[in-house]
């Protein structure tokens, strides 16, 4: 039995507006990038970028009805599937870069030297689940192969909901820690508690998105979710549009730019030691 491709006709109407505005603030999160030097906001920008093609080639599927080919069906389904795992990516690190900026890493719950490695490693596993599943599912040929892609990207889906549940605990007990601890609030005038609020509410709406990707997996190709283009634009597009939106009106560059306290190339620095480590020493 041949795997179809769509159990719809995809709009173009709606498809070409979603990457014309993904292309938009991506464009503008680059500028914002170079003038802040907020490198470690690179998988966020490429995240965007993976939203725009992944709508263009969904476009490109609605120009074909009803026979579709498989290179932009493939295009869309892994892109637009895969670019919320690098929106994620930055957000994480964005925290990490917050409580290093106020030095208070005695109040994080997780060593700072620790905290970006763990959620990004979560996020490394989950987007290989994800891209192995995708592209399984997304070049199957038969029901079954298409049924292990859904499996994979499921898991995947799974990893990255535990650890982004557990970014936001985490994120939780150190705001509270720093609103009743004024010792660490002394002397800086950096707009930090906007930022964890900015923090929730992206994350937040990444985790929604990911639980209709889930529920949308579990109730399969037939699935109501799978059978109406409507839900992938209001709980996946838009949402994700949302985020993007968001950090460009509230870009982390005011908090934890080259312009920001302890910015330039000390912090550009510490991106890397997050990651890798301080020089001389093994993890």
């Amino acid at each position: 039995m041949a795997y179809k491709y769509y159990n719809y006709n995809p709009s173009e109407g709606a498809a070409i507006p979603f990457a014309a505005l993904f292309g938009l603030t991506t464009v503008i999160q680059i500028w914002q990038t170079i003038r802040a030097r907020t490198w470690y906001l690179t998988p966020f920008i490429i995240g965007g970028a993976f939203e725009a093609i992944g709508y263009l080639c969904r476009f490109i599927s609605a120009t074909e009805t009803p026979d579709w080919t498989m290179k932009p069906y493939v295009g869309q389904s892994l892109l637009i599937l895969l670019g919320p795992a690098l929106f994620a990516a930055s957000v994480y690190m964005l925290l990490g870069r917050i409580i290093r900026t106020l030095n208070a890493g005695t109040l994080s719950p997780i060593r700072t030297t620790w905290l970006t490695k763990i959620f990004v490693a979560g996020d490394v596993i989950s987007f290989l689940l994800q891209s192995g599943g995708g592209g399984m599912q997304a070049s199957a040929e038969d029901a079954d192969r298409a049924k292990m892609g859904e499996h994979m990207i499921l898991g995947g889906l799974f990893v990255q909901i535990f650890f982004f549940s557990i970014f936001i605990f985490v994120a939780v007990i150190f705001h509270r820690r720093m609103l009743s601890t004024p010792m660490h609030r002394m002397g800086t005038d950096i707009p930090w508690n906007r930022y964890i609020k900015i923090l929730y509410v992206v994350s937040v709406l990444i985790l929604v998105r990911s639980l209709y990707r889930v529920a949308e997996y579990i109730e399969g190709k037939d699935g109501e979710l799978m059978s109406k283009e409507v839900y992938i634009y209001v709980l996946d597009a838009a949402l994700m549009l949302i985020v993007c939106v968001v950090f460009n009106v509230w870009h982390p560059g005011k908090v934890v730019g080259a312009k920001a306290p302890g910015g330039g190339y000390k912090q550009a620095t510490e991106d890397v030691e997050m990651l890798t480590g301080p020089p001389g020493r093994n993890f």
